[in-house]
C-alpha cells in the first residue's frame, strides 16, 4: 500500500508504509536539527582542513594552520625546564650535603629523584622501595655498601658487579659447595651456626661444629660475630634483614652456590645531576644514615 492518509488518533500524515497492520507516521526531524547536523558535517571538514587530521601511511596530513601539539608540549617542557634551572644548576654545583640541607633544594631535588626512580628503579626495587627476593628494601637500615648520602651516590653511579664499570662494587662470595672447598655436612653445619647468629639455630651440636668452619671460611668477610663488612658489601647475618632468606634451606643454598646479583651503572645511562636527585630521593625514604 501506497497512498497516504491522515491517523485518526495522531492526526498526523502517513507514509503510505504498512508492516503487520502498523501505519508508520510521517514524522520528519526538526528543521533545526537537520541544519545543526550539516553545521557538525561542513565544521568537521574544515577541522580536517586546518589541524593535522587525516592518516596517511606514514604520517597525518599537516593541516593548513600548521598546528602541532607535540610542538605545543616542547614549548610548554622547554618553558618548564627554565623555570627549573636555578635549582638544576644548584644541584649541579653543591655538594649532597649541602643539597640535603637546603628546604627548597632538597624538596626539588626529591621530586626530580622520584620521577628518575619510578622510571629506572621500581622494575626491581618496587614502587614503594621495599624490594623483593634478591633485591634490597631501601627503607630499612641494612646498607651494604653504606647507607649515607655519598655512599648511596657511588653505589647508583657504578653499580653492583656490573662488569662494564672499572669502578663497580664488586664483593664475590666463594660457591663453597659447587666449587667444593666444603662438603655437605660442613655447609649443614655452618649452616646451623649462622642461624645461631640470630639465635635461630635448633641443632646446637652442629651450630658447635659450625662455629670452626665459619670462622675459617666466612670470618674474613662477615666477621667474628657476624656483622658485617661495608667495605667489602659483606652482609650483616645476626639481624632479621636476608636479601634471600633466612630459613635454613635457604641459607644453604647460599653456602652452596653463592650469590651474585648484579645492579646497573646508572652513571653510565644517567646525567650526574639526576644521580645525585636519585641519592637524596633514595637516602630520604627512611633508611638512609
Amino acid at each position: 500500500m501506497t497512498s497516504t492518509e491522515r491517523d485518526p488518533v495522531s492526526g498526523t500524515e502517513t507514509t503510505g508504509h504498512v508492516w503487520d497492520g502498523i501505519k508508520e507516521l510521517n514524522t520528519p526531524l526538526p528543521r533545526w536539527w537537520i541544519r545543526t547536523f550539516y553545521v557538525t558535517i561542513i565544521w568537521a571538514v574544515g577541522y580536517c582542513i586546518a589541524y593535522p587530521a587525516v592518516p596517511l601511511i606514514n604520517s597525518v596530513t599537516n593541516g593548513v594552520l600548521g598546528y602541532s601539539s607535540r610542538a605545543e608540549v616542547a614549548v610548554e617542557l622547554t618553558k618548564a625546564k627554565a623555570a627549573q634551572q636555578k635549582y638544576r644548576d644548584k644541584i649541579a654545583k653543591l655538594s649532597l650535603a649541602e643539597i640535603r640541607k637546603d628546604k627548597d633544594l632538597f624538596q626539588f631535588a626529591v621530586a626530580g629523584g622520584r620521577s628518575a626512580y619510578a622510571v629506572n628503579c621500581v622494575q626491581c626495587h618496587g614502587s614503594g622501595a621495599v624490594g623483593s627476593t634478591g633485591y634490597p628494601n631501601l627503607n630499612d637500615d641494612e646498607w651494604l655498601w653504606g647507607g649515607n648520602l655519598e655512599q648511596i651516590a657511588i653505589t647508583i653511579a657504578h653499580g653492583i658487579r656490573f662488569d662494564e664499570d672499572e669502578d663497580t662494587r664488586i664483593s664475590e662470595m666463594p660457591a663453597f659447595g659447587s666449587d667444593e672447598i666444603l662438603t655437605s655436612p660442613q655447609i649443614n653445619d655452618t649452616a646451623e651456626y649462622v642461624l645461631s647468629l640470630s639465635s635461630k639455630s635448633t641443632d646446637g651440636i652442629a651450630a658447635r661444629n659450625g662455629k670452626t668452619l665459619y670462622a675459617e671460611n666466612c670470618a674474613p668477610c662477615h666477621g667474628e660475630t657476624g656483622a658485617g663488612n661495608r667495605e667489602l658489601g659483606a652482609p650483616s647475618l645476626r639481624d632479621a634483614i636476608w636479601l634471600y632468606g633466612s630459613d635454613k634451606k635457604t641459607i644453604v643454598e647460599t653456602i652452596s652456590k653463592s650469590r651474585k646479583g648484579v645492579m646497573p651503572a646508572w652513571g653510565q645511562r644517567l646525567d650526574p645531576l639526576t644521580i645525585k636527585q636519585l641519592a637524596v630521593y633514595v637516602h630520604s625514604l627512611g633508611g638512609g644514615e
